[in-house]
């Protein structure tokens, strides 16, 4: 299991768009991939739960991901929050 903890920077971070397309990210991987804000994880995979979530600019998120691929799914992740790819 790898982990990495990232701060959120992407624009209207609680509107819909943005979280289906973390949602398109993380499915792309066979890893289990989870974001955990404060004590509350959700697995990056189900729409529900990140917008339960609730992400907002500057919030502080640990990424973790288990699985074969669990490394590429990680950096798509946090490179997605981080702003630094789509």
């Amino acid at each position: 299991m790898l982990k990495e903890t990232v701060t959120v920077n992407v624009n209207e971070a609680q509107d819909v768009r943005p979280v289906a397309m973390l949602v398109q990210q993380a499915s792309r991987f066979s890893s289990s991939v989870y974001i955990e804000k404060a004590t509350k994880s959700f697995n990056a995979k189900s729409i529900m739960g990140m917008m339960t979530l609730g992400l907002m600019p500057g919030d502080e998120l640990t990424i973790s991901a288990q699985g074969e691929d669990e490394a590429d799914a990680i950096q798509a992740v946090a490179g997605f929050l981080t702003g630094k790819t789509v």
